[in-house]
């Protein structure tokens, strides 16, 4: 079987030297959790076949087995190159949900909690160059404790509400790579629009004594700025740009960036990067981008997929959905309870598609979503911090990403001065990390501490949509709590809509299907309330942007501009004039 997702996982920090492990690996499930006890970590071989990176309720896994699976195993051989000797060996999983331990010929080397971060595990010490290795993974996924956090996957044995089928286990590439003991470990770039810089901070393996660091930026293939320092740990190093060429959603435009690591003029570790020069900031109730503002246009995208689910099946899948927004008029998406691929955030760059990044916070029994809590749930926001800290370094060099969203429709919580806390706490460690870019605390409500108000409302009546946006002093869903969080931020709709249709001929996807919409409406109907909806929030002068549920159906929902195979469900010069309209102060 052809091996998919072939590509470097990592467009934003890419070498020319590694491995993918993707393809062909054996699996088993291990529904009485007995497989330590059976010594599975020594396994050479289990009884069934997986196609990795897929999750085994997919039909690209080649499984599509879709009931729970709280713990199940990973094997295959893996085969370390000769001259990778005297290298640091690295193994890059993308994405394993949700706890991990990982096994080579029966040793532990290493393990991790989070179904969405990345992680690396080194193997230096595990494996000999020339030699073939026995790697084994062992997965734990209890979706049902309330203390993991699930997003929209379900919690029920079925698909039901804003609940879809689960991801088990690798659910992302996993890789290969040999490095100098002292390679670059990741870079922080920081743009500077309006002094038209970027500023360097690497962070290395180990203290890089006696190395020399060259960074260089390049416009089109001709270098354009060059500068080689002493290489160490806590280097800021600041470039000026002769030039400087902004990114922005009609010219995204991005400088090429190499970093190179030398020992007396020996290269001994080279990284291909890239970066765009754009600002984004928040003035007099609206957002600015690169000092303009800029009315948000979005879509919900949720990034499921029928045969693969939370994993796109390859560039070409992921490069379609943000072509079949950009063409329904949108200027960019929320990306919904799923931390999205990196190489979704690499075409969202090149396309210059503005996004919101959002955890999958949906399972944190804190917020009773699902009607439940576990008192143990101070141990969930032990895990959410490691882990949302992870996913914004791992992303905080896109500059499509304009946003950082930790939370979903906190409402239900358990204790009033304990979410007013964690919410804080959330927003001040999102601004230590990244102050460039503006935090959403929780979307929709209930707000603590935040840069956007955002708010959702599924109102199908136009007067009375109109009615709820004009609330004084804005929309919210418990005055009581949010009132002092209100000091005029960006007023964004940032869930509408939900109009249910499926064209005529289409079969339904789930015989519990549903939209917002309670009455059945038929083609015509439906893009005129898509219209109406949209057009009472564009006449709002306190309206600052929205976003429309959703892109596609997903499975029972069927409120999508398309439907869930991706194909047309409405007439797209309709669509695409309806979410093209925006006020004459907005530039994009």
């Amino acid at each position: 079987m052809e091996i998919l997702k072939k590509e470097y996982p990592r467009p934003q920090f890419e070498r020319n030297d590694w491995i993918n492990l993707n393809g062909e690996w054996s699996c088993t499930f291990d529904f009485s959790r007995s497989g330590d006890a059976r010594s599975w970590h020594e396994s050479t071989g289990f009884d069934r076949k997986i196609q990795v990176p897929f999750c085994p309720e997919s039909k690209l896994s080649g499984i599509g087995f879709t009931d729970f699976i709280e713990m199940m195993w990973y094997q295959r051989g893996i085969s370390i190159p000769a001259e990778w000797k005297d290298k640091r060996i690295l193994l890059h999983f993308g994405g394993v949900d949700y706890k991990c331990v990982i096994y080579i010929d029966g040793k532990e080397a290493g393990r991790h909690t989070g179904g969405c971060s990345p992680f690396t595990v080194d193997l230096t010490k595990f494996v000999k160059c020339g030699s073939s290795h026995n790697l084994v993974v062992r997965v734990e996924d209890y979706g049902r404790d309330g203390l993991q956090p699930l997003g929209k996957q379900s919690p029920w044995y079925d698909s039901r509400g804003c609940s879809y089928t689960r991801t088990t286990g690798i659910w992302q590439t996993v890789w290969m790579e040999a490095v100098h003991p002292a390679a670059m470990k990741n870079c922080r770039i920081v743009p500077d629009f309006d002094n038209g810089t970027f500023t360097f901070a690497p962070v290395f393996y180990q203290e890089p004594r006696d190395l020399d660091l060259t960074i260089s930026i390049f416009d089109d293939g001709k270098e354009v700025v060059s500068q080689k320092v002493i290489a160490n740990n806590g280097l800021n190093l600041t470039l000026s740009l002769p030039a400087p060429k902004e990114w922005n959603p009609a010219t995204p435009f991005l400088y090429n960036i190499v970093y190179t690591l030398s020992d007396k003029n020996k290269i001994v570790d080279e990284v291909k990067s890239y970066a765009g020069l754009r600002k984004i900031h928040i003035e007099n109730g609206r957002c600015y981008l690169n000092n303009k503002p800029v009315y948000l246009r979005f879509v919900l995208d949720q990034g499921f997929s029928p045969e693969s689910l939370w994993t796109m099946k390859d560039d070409a899948a992921i490069i379609r959905d943000i072509e079949l927004s950009m063409k329904a008029g949108f200027n960019g998406a929320r990306l919904h309870q799923k931390i999205f691929d990196e190489r979704f955030h690499y075409y969202a760059d090149k396309m210059g598609y503005l996004t919101w990044a959002e955890y999958p916070d949906w399972g944190l029994s804190f917020w009773q979503h699902f009607q439940k809590t576990n008192p143990n749930y101070n141990l969930s926001f032990r895990n959410y911090l490691t882990e949302w800290s992870n996913i914004v370094q791992r992303d905080w060099n896109h500059p499509s990403i304009i946003a950082w969203t930790p939370f979903n429709e906190t409402c239900l919580h358990y204790d009033n001065d304990e979410h007013k806390r964690m919410i804080s706490d959330v927003y001040d460690l999102t601004k230590l990390l990244d102050p460039t870019r503006p935090v959403n605390d929780t979307s929709g409500y209930v707000h603590a501490k935040t840069d956007l108000w955002t708010v959702h409302t599924y109102i199908q009546d136009p007067e009375r949509l109109s009615e709820e946006l004009n609330k004084e002093p804005v929309l919210m869903l418990d005055p009581k709590m949010e009132l002092e969080a209100w000091n005029g931020q960006p007023y964004i709709l940032d869930e509408y809509g939900g109009v249910k249709y499926l064209p005529e001929g289409q079969k339904p996807y789930a015989a519990n299907s549903w939209g917002y919409n309670k009455e059945v409406l038929n083609r015509e109907e439906s893009m005129e309330r898509i219209t109406v909806l949209t057009d009472v929030i564009l006449a709002n002068p306190k309206i600052t942007g929205y976003c429309y549920t959703q892109l596609t159906d997903i499975e029972q929902e069927e409120n999508g501009i398309y439907c869930y195979d991706r194909s047309e469900k409405f007439d797209m010069e309709i669509i695409r004039k309806c979410f093209s309209k925006k006020p004459e102060w907005s530039l994009y």
